[in-house]
């Protein structure tokens, strides 16, 4: 399965270096899902983060840093919902 999602996350500065670096890095996953829970991680780090889809995957999607607290508890919810309706199927 190709990659289709990005989680981009700021990186700490650790010591000097000798070549100026990228203050952040970027990880690819293949569904939403494994970017949430990473982006999760990250953001429970205390990091800056953003997500998305890449190209050529539609619909396009970009998650700003504002957005991940409530993308990443979307997650959960469906969780729940989902383990609810698996109890009672009735509903």
């Amino acid at each position: 399965m190709p990659q289709t999602w990005y989680v981009t996350f700021e990186v700490h500065k650790r010591g000097t270096l000798p070549k100026r670096r990228s203050p952040r890095e970027t990880r690819t996953f293949e569904s939403e899902a494994e970017a949430r829970a990473f982006a999760r991680e990250k953001f429970n780090e205390g990091l800056i983060v953003f997500a998305g889809t890449l190209n050529p995957f539609l619909p396009r999607r970009l998650i700003p840093s504002s957005d991940i607290p409530s993308w990443i508890e979307q997650d959960r919810s469906d969780e729940v919902a989902a383990h609810d309706a698996k109890r009672d199927p009735e509903k």
